[in-house]
């Protein structure tokens, strides 16, 4: 069982990698030379959404979408479940998806303001934004603890151990792929 899980795992890293190489590919690089605050000011006031922010927009929806569907087959290969566990199983699982989709916007949006805020940072705008990750992050643990217990009670603490685990390693995969495509933040 372990050795499936490990082949899993490691099935689903591959993609999430290739994904992150294909967006390296195709955004640019942040800039490292500060703009003008004026002349970034004119920009944002002239066109709310460029081009470049709905194709980031673009392609997080295809990411999660492709990420959620892989991350639920890879479940359902590890978790091993007979037909009796999956009905009881499934219905909780969608219902945690759904919530931890919700609090992933809290993320998103803290992305896409980390972004928008590289090139003029300042010492409360980077403390605000690490309050905001670490609040993410509590809430996720939160919503995963939520989840365990109902998985607990629905199937016992094997099975609702082998969740937590196999959850918690699927979202390492996808919180390191993701901060690796994140500028260390600069002075």
């Amino acid at each position: 069982m372990t050795k499936r899980i490990g082949i899993g795992l490691c099935i689903f890293a591959l993609l999430v990698v290739a994904c992150g190489a294909w967006e390296q590919d195709a955004a640019p690089a942040p800039k490292q030379t500060e703009e003008p605050a004026a002349k970034s000011d004119a920009k944002t006031k002239k066109a709310p959404a460029t081009a470049q922010e709905l194709n980031l927009q673009e392609y997080i929806k295809l990411l999660r979408q492709n990420v959620r569907s892989e991350k639920t087959q890879l479940m359902g290969a590890m978790m091993q479940l007979d037909p009796d566990e999956a009905a009881k199983f499934w219905p909780i699982y969608r219902e945690y998806d759904a919530e931890l989709t919700k609090l992933n916007d809290l993320r998103v949006a803290n992305i896409e303001d980390y972004a928008k805020s590289y090139n003029q940072m300042t010492d409360e705008k980077a403390d605000q934004l690490v309050r905001s990750a670490i609040q993410y992050q509590q809430q996720r643990d939160q919503l995963l603890g939520k989840y365990y217990g109902q998985v607990r009670d629905a199937l016992g603490g094997i099975t609702a151990a082998r969740f937590l685990q196999v959850e918690h390693q699927l979202l390492l995969i996808i919180d390191l792929q993701i901060a690796s495509r994140l500028p260390v933040v600069g002075s």
